[in-house]
Parts: C-alpha cells; sequence; structure tokens
C-alpha cells in the first residue's frame, strides 16, 4: 500500500489504440460518458482560456418496459448523435467497478461497450476513469454522494442549477479529465 502512495501520479492511458498521432492530445472539447442501461448521461466541455464551459449534457434514458438490447441501440444512436454535433478530441467513460451482483455488472458493460463501440467508430481516443478518482478531483471526496457531484459540477461550470445526477458524473468525469491533463485546475472552493 506504501508503495502505491509513494508512486508518481500516472495521467490515464488511452483505453484504445487510434489512428491519431498523439494518443492524448491537448483536448479543447472533451464528451464524458456515465454508462447505464436506463440513463447514461453524457457531458460535453470546452477547455481554454477563461476555465471549461458546457457546450452540452443530458440523460439517455431507457424506460424499463424496453428490452435490452433496444435500450443498447438507443444509447448507441444517442452517442452517435452527441459525436456528430460537438466533434469531441477525445472521450472519457467511467471505468467498471467491482460489483457483487454479477447480472449488474453484465448489464452495465453491455451499456459501457455501446458507447464505447460508437466513439471509437469515430477514431476518438478513449479514456477511463475510475468513479472514486472523479469524485475525489471533484468534490474531495471519493466516496462523495451523486447529489455533491451534481453540486459542485454546478458550481465549477456556473450552471443554473445542478444537472441530473448521471449528467453530472459525466460532466464530472470530462473535468477531471482535463484537469489530469493540465487544461485548467480545480479551484478549492472554502466550506461554508
Amino acid at each position: 500500500m506504501q508503495e502505491r502512495v509513494r508512486a508518481p501520479r500516472r495521467r490515464p492511458g488511452p483505453v484504445l489504440a487510434t489512428s491519431a498521432p498523439d494518443p492524448a492530445p491537448r483536448a479543447s472539447v472533451v464528451l464524458g460518458i456515465d454508462p447505464s442501461l436506463r440513463g447514461t448521461g453524457y457531458g460535453v466541455i470546452r477547455t481554454g482560456r477563461g476555465g471549461p464551459r458546457v457546450v452540452a449534457y443530458d440523460v439517455v434514458k431507457c424506460p424499463a418496459d424496453w428490452d435490452r438490447s433496444r435500450c443498447l441501440l438507443r444509447i448507441a444512436e444517442a452517442v452517435r448523435e452527441v459525436v456528430q454535433s460537438h466533434q469531441p478530441a477525445v472521450c472519457v467513460i467511467e471505468s467498471l467497478f467491482y460489483a457483487q451482483n454479477y447480472q449488474t455488472a453484465l448489464i452495465m458493460g453491455e451499456a459501457r461497450g455501446a458507447s464505447l463501440v460508437v466513439v471509437a467508430e469515430s477514431g476518438i481516443p478513449i479514456f477511463e476513469m475510475a468513479p472514486r478518482r472523479v469524485k475525489q478531483a471533484i468534490v474531495g471526496y471519493g466516496a462523495a454522494q451523486k447529489e455533491a457531484v451534481a453540486r459542485m459540477v454546478q458550481r465549477l461550470l456556473a450552471l443554473p442549477e445542478p444537472p441530473p445526477p448521471d449528467a453530472a458524473d459525466a460532466l464530472a468525469l470530462a473535468l477531471a479529465y482535463a484537469q489530469s491533463q493540465g487544461r485548467y485546475s480545480l479551484t478549492p472552493l472554502k466550506r461554508l
């Protein structure tokens, strides 16, 4: 454990090899994806002078009565539309987490795969980040609740209201990636 603590911080590496000349370009448009079968969140930010700005965010919702295959198709179509509309330079997606329920892990993996295929087809470099690492970067606490992440994303992006939880997680992924690449730094906020 102490070796891990003393080890230098690593920047996230690409999940999939791409034909891009630089596997980790200094992106100006970052797509974050929080995969889930019934509510896949996505968030697009633009980095640059003046800090990050939100471009788009939403949740791809699939009703409970839809078959799994129909949900996966809907997720793929929505991600394809976002990629075509906003032309992100990179995509960052939540990495798989340990789940005690194998069925849940399998379904999450399928939703994640539907998103990954679309992004990979577009030739966009894909990075993954662990949920705890994202929460640590955004909120300062790796076990933060979704509500806390949404409120902090609202503050960091100067949004009028907190985004839906799944979209907030996707925006948090994009923000954490941009911070890890040195595109901006999160300004520590004073506790109230």
